[in-house]
């Protein structure tokens, strides 16, 4: 009988990626892999450590997981992913259940660590320098059913003041364009309808290969993809959102008319302390043009409230900016110093009570913008991809517009269509809209 394994993952859709080629992995090599982890006999925990939050969480599941070495059938809890990049020897003494380790740029020997730790006598630490990149070969069991997140490229060589991530995944590396092209082939063909295209920062794709950014022509390729309805783009830096995106999100018909692109703040000195590319007046003349291109674009964004330095006035001027901008959809995120960044070191640290009274007055702010934006949505008929059926009501159906992203944006209720299938494209028109919901009627 094979052994069972099960990978929790935490963290951002990157991570979900690496799990997702791990578990194709040790699947090739004669795994089972199951969903529950009390039913397995190794368990892998996928780490974040992006922020203080991130990191508690990836400890406390960690030794969630150590539990059923002594009450489950578990015998080897394996740990991968930022955590272990950044703080592979104090886990190894805080936390003897820990078997073996597994950077970010290491995953793909998951198999090899699996081996070693039947023979080791000590913790075996496979967490090198991050180079290696998953291609279109590489085993992966996708769990994302019609959605699957589709990596372009890894690592990042910016370096905003916040962010310790180019130290937990290496300098910017892009994958070619024939290997992502053939990957979402294949995807299609296990039923794929979306691919959602990620990196940290992927408006800079391609200037590593190619010497120069080449994020439209891979939109151009992929466009191509017999079978493919949308291409998502997400983490599109405001400083190198070029024309020629721009203009390949106007005439391409298979890009989704969403743009995630993290601004983190609307005040210059601010931006200019975090080391972010570009000012206000740039991205307010950058979104003014996209929606002059695309006009029934949808944008969503992420900010950053507390950063050392920001005074009630700057907070009232980002208010009013995300008031005026009027995006579709917000994160916002209390401010986290992180251990080794610049900006942990910075005078004019802002309050704990603070920062969370600044993120839920943000937030609220954004949720009236949402609303009224998602209004004028009503009357309107459009796609909607149906990921599952209602668990209160069977009449119902869930699903996604274009302008939404899977689990961080609304939902689409849909009802009389009769019976649905999950990665179905179907027209609805919007009859009720909520904060961030619509509902509607199959046409």
């Amino acid at each position: 009988m094979n052994q069972k394994l099960a990978v929790v993952t935490l963290g951002c859709e990157k991570n979900l990626v690496d799990s997702e080629v791990m578990m194709g992995l040790v699947a090739k090599n004669g795994y089972d892999v199951v969903q529950n982890p009390e039913e397995a006999d190794i368990i892998i925990v996928n780490t974040c450590g992006f922020i203080d939050a991130a990191k508690a969480e990836s400890v406390e599941t960690i030794l969630s997981m150590a539990q059923y070495k002594e009450e489950g059938s578990c015998k080897t809890l394996l740990v991968s992913g930022c955590m272990v990049q950044r703080y592979q020897d104090e886990l190894i003494t805080e936390i003897p259940e820990i078997d073996g380790l597994v950077g970010t740029g290491e995953y793909h020997r998951i198999n090899e660590l699996i081996d070693e730790v039947k023979q080791a006598d000590s913790v075996p630490q496979y967490v090198g320098n991050p180079v290696y990149l998953y291609d279109e070969l590489t085993p992966r069991l996708v769990t994302g059913g019609a959605s699957a997140y589709l990596k372009i490229a890894e690592g990042c060589d910016h370096s905003c003041t916040f962010c310790a991530i180019p130290s937990m995944r290496g300098k910017f590396r892009s994958r070619p364009i024939e290997s992502i092209v053939a990957e979402a082939e294949s995807l299609v063909k296990q039923g794929v309808k979306e691919v959602m295209l990620i990196a940290q920062d992927s408006t800079q794709y391609g200037l590593d290969l190619y010497g120069k950014r080449n994020l439209h022509k891979l939109l151009e390729a992929l466009n191509e993809v017999d079978g493919l309805e949308w291409i998502r783009l997400h983490y599109a830096y405001p400083g190198f959102f070029t024309d020629e995106v721009i203009d390949a999100f106007a005439r391409l018909p298979k890009v989704a008319k969403y743009i995630d692109m993290p601004l983190q703040h609307s005040e210059d000195h601010i931006l200019k302390a975090m080391r972010r590319p570009g000012h206000q007046a740039q991205i307010r003349r950058l979104i003014d043009k996209i929606r002059s291109r695309v006009p029934d674009v949808a944008i969503r964004t992420s900010f950053i409230v507390g950063f050392p330095g920001e005074t009630e006035a700057d907070f009232d001027n980002l208010c009013r900016f995300v008031r005026e901008i009027g995006f579709d959809h917000i994160g916002v995120f209390a401010y986290s110093p992180e251990e080794g960044t610049p900006s942990a070191e910075m005078e004019n640290q802002v309050s704990e009570e603070t920062k969370e009274r600044r993120a839920s007055l943000l937030m609220e702010i954004g949720r009236q913008v949402a609303a009224e934006r998602n209004a004028a949505r009503v009357g309107k008929q459009l796609k909607v991809l149906i990921e599952r059926q209602d668990d209160q009501n069977p009449d119902v159906y869930i699903g996604r517009t274009q302008y939404d992203a899977k689990e961080i944006d609304g939902l689409v209720f849909v009802t009389g269509g009769g019976r649905l299938e999950a990665g179905s494209m179907v027209d609805v028109r919007i009859t009720h809209s909520y904060d961030f919901d619509l509902s509607g009627e199959c046409v």
